[in-house]
């Protein structure tokens, strides 16, 4: 049992580690160097295409990391 949740907690990490590689990062681009945090900060784009979706998948992933963490301490 421990040797399976240790194995998806290796997998999930590696993922995890993928997807957040993938993102852009929060200032790319030009508007990013000119305003700096202020267009993320009161700007109304959100993240469409693959941005979304790798969005999603980080915190699916990053919830599944942390419940995986705790059911390999209590095992």
């Amino acid at each position: 049992m421990q040797l399976a949740v240790t194995i998806a907690l290796v997998i999930v990490s590696i993922l995890l580690i993928i997807a957040v590689v993938l993102q852009s990062g929060k200032s790319a681009g030009l508007s990013g160097a000119i305003t700096g945090g202020a267009e993320q900060l009161f700007g109304k784009t959100k993240a469409r295409g693959m941005e979304a979706v790798l969005n999603r998948v980080t915190v699916v992933l990053a919830v599944l990391f942390f419940v995986l963490n705790i059911v390999v301490f209590l095992v």
